[in-house]
């Protein structure tokens, strides 16, 4: 088993993150950890590399392209094991992880597996990006993958613990998709017959970023790639991805369907008063029902995620972005996954 970490500027995190990977309960002699640096400057690297002289099983390597699929692509590559598990830097591993994923794909026949995102905080800010992420408002059909919800066949998967083979047949992560590299490689994994498999026995913990701004800026990267993966999987975007652009669009007509008639002025006042009263609404029940000072947050954090979101699409939609023609490869293309199975209808979990 192989456990991928790519960080970069993440000195906090990386020790709790990395305490968790090697405290696993599968065979500490079965596990490889690879820690791929993109050129830290606040001190990761070094920590990294304590860890690594302290127990063989951590390496280090260096990503100098800097992004996170270029990372996973470095690990993955270096990786001795024939199961390779994706881990964020910011998630911490229960126990069991490692060895119950390995169980999932062994009987469950799945090609990809990974648990829900539960988010922890002790900010404000953080507690009301998790309420807006397991909410409806806040991602939609993708709010799923931040609840317990069921064990159930989907399309894309938080993390992801995969075995070589269907690397080694779908290709690595595309490096020219910095951000939902993710969704785009599992999108290429079931055109090929695999099926992903979201469980709530993979439990993890995720701390959320407290800033909203990082948080914008990331969205804001979504929404862009989110064009970049659609234009090489045209069948891939749903109608829900369009929602945002288009508030968007709206927000930004405002003035001038103000001015141009009563009746568009009616009409963008109406909207503009429906979402605000929707947000407001869920912000309240949220509070009612966790009693969380995060929730009072909300009506200013759902139309942060949609207005970046939905702007960043717009860019990549007038052409800032392309998408290269063929993803990595670590072996050989083949026509279906070794093994693979009839694709399985599930929960759209794209973002």
């Amino acid at each position: 088993m192989s456990v991928v970490i790519p960080v970069r500027n993440e000195r906090t995190a990386l020790g709790p993150c990395l305490d968790a990977a090697l405290a696993q309960t599968y065979p500490a002699d079965l596990i490889d950890i690879i820690v791929v640096d993109a050129r830290s400057h606040d001190g990761t690297r070094e920590i990294a590399e304590s860890y690594a002289r302290r127990d063989a099983r951590v390496r280090v390597l260096s990503n100098a392209a800097g992004s996170i699929p270029a990372g996973l692509n470095l690990g993955i590559r270096a990786a001795r094991g024939t199961v390779i598990a994706r881990v964020d830097v910011r998630a911490r591993l229960a126990p069991d992880y490692l060895e119950t994923a390995v169980k999932l794909l062994a009987t469950r026949g799945a090609d990809n597996v990974g648990g829900p995102v539960r988010s922890v905080t002790r900010t404000a800010v953080g507690q009301a990006l998790a309420l807006a992420w397991s909410s409806r408002l806040g991602l939609g059909g993708a709010s799923a993958r931040y609840g317990d919800g069921e064990e159930h066949w989907t399309d894309t998967v938080y993390l992801g613990v995969t075995p070589r083979r269907v690397f080694e047949s779908v290709g690595l992560y595309d490096e020219s998709i910095v951000q939902d590299e993710d969704t785009e490689f599992n999108y290429r994994l079931r055109a090929r017959g695999g099926r992903i498999l979201m469980s709530p026995r993979l439990r993890t913990s995720y701390l959320n970023d407290p800033s909203l701004s990082r948080i914008a800026l990331k969205n804001f990267q979504f929404g862009a790639c989110k064009v970049a993966v659609w234009r090489k999987h045209p069948s891939m975007l749903r109608v829900r991805h369009f929602v945002p652009p288009v508030f968007v669009t709206a927000l930004a007509l405002g003035p001038l369907l103000v001015w141009a008639h009563p009746l568009t002025a009616a009409l963008w006042f109406l909207g503009v008063g429906g979402y605000a009263a929707a947000c407001l609404a869920v912000a309240a029940r949220a509070y009612v029902q966790r009693r969380e000072r995060g929730a009072l947050l909300l009506p200013i954090v759902f139309p942060l995620i949609h207005v970046t979101w939905g702007a960043g699409f717009l860019v990549g939609l007038f052409g800032l972005l392309r998408p290269s023609s063929a993803p990595p490869r670590v072996a050989a293309d083949g026509e279906r996954l070794a093994g693979a199975h009839a694709p399985a209808g599930g929960q759209d979990g794209a973002r």
